[in-house]
Order: C-alpha cells, then structure tokens, then sequence
C-alpha cells in the first residue's frame, strides 16, 4: 500500500477514535501519523517517508513564492511603458533522472509565469525552456537548478 495513503487512513482513525473530523483535527492525525509511520519505517518499508513529506511541503512552499515573485515582475512588466523582457530558449542540462522527476520539475517550470518548459532532449540529459527574461542564460539555468531541480530530487530520494 502507498505510504500516503496508509497515512491518510491512519489520520482519519486518528479523527474517527477523537471524535472529531474538523480539519485541524485531521491534520494533527496526518502529522501523528507521519510519526507513527516513520518510527515504524523498516516495517513499512520506507523510513524516509516522513522526511519525503517534509521536503514536499518546502518545495510547495518554494514555488508558491516563485510563483508571486515571477508574476509580479511579469504585471510590472506588462504594465510598465517599455518593456525589459528578452526572450530566450535555454537548454538547462538535467541531473534528475527519472520521468516522474523529470514531468514535476518541467510542469514547475511551466506554471511559473514567464517560463515555459518546451521539450526534453531525447536522452533526457537536458530540458529546453523558454523564459521572457532570458538575458543571461548561464544564470537562469543556474537558478532553475538550485531553485527547483535540487528540490525535486530531494523530494523524490
């Protein structure tokens, strides 16, 4: 059985053995169970679970500040009388392996305005984005690096 899952049941017995199915009352279940689950690792079979979840949530919260950031810059941009974007498709070299790794960071990419996630190269060693700030490609592939494909590998290992 799926970990998450197993911690998503374990939240609503938590609830259901409280007497309480509010939704503070579920999410102390969920982190109880995300205890239970990772002193009984070995026995369930992954005893990086509850670090996994931790690392998750601090990617979810790297984008959502990624994502204010990107799109007040944009609506400044857009707004502003001239316009500073200079757009450019950059090849961002890959360590992330996998399809699943490979189809999170891309779609993170892609849901941050003023990036778009193109292709991914046949062998997978690198992924073509297009980005409206695009003037100094070294950089933004550095950041995309550091902001979101070490994250992902985190999350997923």
């Amino acid at each position: 059985m799926n970990l998450l899952a197993l911690n998503l049941i374990l939240a609503l017995v938590w609830a259901l053995a409280t007497g309480s199915l509010s939704e503070l009352n579920l999410a102390l279940g969920f982190v109880v169970g995300m205890g239970v689950l990772h002193v009984a690792g070995a026995a369930v079979g992954d005893r990086r679970y509850a670090v996994r979840i931790v690392r998750a949530l601090q990617l979810l919260a790297i984008f959502v500040r990624e994502l204010v950031v990107s799109s007040v810059r944009v609506a400044a941009d857009v707004l502003s009388p001239t316009l500073s974007m200079r757009p450019a498709v950059i090849a961002v070299p890959l360590d992330v392996t996998s399809d699943a790794e490979i189809t999170l960071l891309a779609n993170l990419i892609s849901l941050t305005p003023g990036t778009l996630s193109i292709d991914v190269a046949d062998d997978a060693s690198c992924l073509y984005v297009h980005a409206m700030y695009g003037g100094d490609p070294e950089a933004l592939a550095k950041d995309i690096k550091t902001t979101f494909e070490v994250r992902v590998a985190e999350v997923f290992r």
